[in-house]
């Protein structure tokens, strides 16, 4: 058994369906089932696709953002690091207490000011993606990768 809907329809659509409905063979029932089944089959799942490609697109072009982000703090520490081993000469063994003492207070202070900077929103990793995209540095095309 077929369940039993309740439409309404103006009136223009019901002098239509009257009219197709008196043709012999058809009725409005099934009319209206074949109009429903060809929507449904044919724009439904088009504007479901839709809504769903201006989504992922917009998470796309978050992802390549993150990445980009990611990859100049990465290039950054990297440099950093390089820059830091070659300058500093190793330490006698009788100043590595001392140097470590100072490395650790120095260590503290890092986290500290990392912690304010946070706390207010202020990173600097973000401080750094802003200037290098406002010098021009960061072509698009290596934005993209």
């Amino acid at each position: 058994m077929k369940p039993r809907h309740h439409l309404y329809l103006d009136e223009a659509l019901t002098e239509e369906l009257d009219r197709l409905a008196r043709k012999p063979g058809t009725s409005k029932s099934g009319i209206i089932s074949d109009a429903l089944r060809a929507y449904l089959a044919r724009g439904a799942g088009k504007e479901a696709d839709a809504v769903l490609k201006a989504r992922l697109d917009r998470f796309s072009g978050i992802i390549n953002r993150i990445e980009r982000n990611q990859d100049v703090l990465l290039e950054t520490l990297a440099l950093y690091v390089r820059w830091q081993l070659t300058i500093t000469p190793p330490l006698p063994e009788s100043e590595q207490a001392a140097a470590r003492a100072a490395g650790e207070a120095r260590f503290q202070s890092f986290i500290d000011q990392l912690s304010r900077r946070m706390a207010a929103g202020r990173g600097l990793g973000q401080e750094l993606v802003q200037r290098l995209d406002d010098e021009g540095d960061l072509a698009p095309a290596e934005a993209a990768q």
